[in-house]
Formats: C-alpha cells, sequence, structure tokens
C-alpha cells in the first residue's frame, strides 16, 4: 500500500512555462508551454498515461531540468511524441509513430531506464527511444488550444506488466 505521507506526483507549477496553466490538482495541462512532473523517476520500470482531451499542439514524454519551458515544440532535451506523430530524441525526429493519435486518445507512457515506450489506446506503438539524459521528469507541452490530461494512478488503461506509477525515492526503500 502506497504511503499517504510520501509525496505524490503531479504537474509542477513551479516548474512550467509562464503561459501555461495547470488545473484539477495538477492533472490537467493547457495554455502555451510546457510543465514537468514533481517528481524524477527512479525505479525501474515507470509508467503514466496522458489523454488527448482537445487537440491542438502538444507533446509528451520525458525530460530535465534543463528543458525548455516556454518553447513549444520543445525540442532540446525532451524526448518524446509530438501531436503530428513525429519521435523525438533530444532535438532530432528518429520516426513517426506507427499509431496515429487523435482527440480522445490515451497514450501510455512507460520508462525503463535504457528505453522509452508507448502505447496508444493499450497497443504498443512504435518507434521507441533511447539514450535519455536525466534525471528523467514527466514532461507535457501545450499550444493552439489543446487540453492534455494526465493521470499518475488510477490509470484508465491498464499499465503494461512489470511498470508500475512513478513512486517518490523514500517509497522505494
Amino acid at each position: 500500500m502506497a504511503n499517504p505521507l510520501a509525496p505524490s506526483i503531479r504537474l509542477d507549477v513551479a516548474k512550467s512555462g509562464k503561459d501555461v496553466v495547470i488545473l484539477k490538482e495538477g492533472e490537467r495541462i493547457c495554455g502555451t508551454g510546457a510543465a514537468l512532473g514533481t517528481l524524477p523517476i527512479v525505479q525501474n520500470k515507470a509508467y503514466f498515461q496522458v489523454d488527448v482531451q482537445q487537440n491542438g499542439t502538444w507533446g509528451v514524454g520525458l525530460g530535465n531540468s534543463h528543458s525548455p519551458l516556454d518553447a513549444v515544440p520543445v525540442a532540446c532535451d525532451f524526448w518524446g511524441i509530438r501531436d503530428n506523430g513525429d519521435v523525438v530524441a533530444n532535438e532530432t525526429v528518429i520516426g513517426k509513430l506507427n499509431k496515429p493519435i487523435s482527440e480522445g486518445d490515451s497514450i501510455g507512457v512507460c520508462y525503463d531506464h535504457v528505453e522509452l515506450k508507448f502505447l496508444v489506446n493499450g497497443e504498443w506503438a512504435e518507434p521507441s527511444i533511447t539514450g535519455i539524459r536525466g534525471p528523467a521528469y514527466p514532461i507535457i507541452y501545450v499550444d493552439e488550444s489543446a487540453i492534455i490530461d494526465v493521470k499518475f494512478r488510477r490509470f484508465t488503461q491498464e499499465a503494461p506488466s512489470g511498470y508500475d506509477e512513478i513512486l517518490a525515492e523514500q517509497t522505494l526503500l
């Protein structure tokens, strides 16, 4: 059972772009810019989920303390996917996601400190990303009316076997 006193993860208003709006207790992002999660990923296999509530410009994946939070799209120190299907590894587009993503879809983000993988509506999507420089935090950016909801627990799409919600470091002991 999770420790009720352990810090919980959510989108961090202190680590967000100046024109970002974070709602629903840190689980919805809109406006313009990016936000990091409040906790880095320290466990072996971590999972979080995002739901595209409203289309626009957006990106989902991992960033670090150097990620530019006012830039859209975030490119430097960003490893993830964009609304147009681009798969990005630190400024380099390495391919296109093999599954289209549209309004209403759920994206699962899976990270095991070697590889960043994605699911679209519960199905694995390719390609995956390697070479992430950390400490790695969840990052989401939005623009052009995009609204993204993030679930760090109580997922609507089941996490893959072996993956779990992002845990605070002291809860790993």
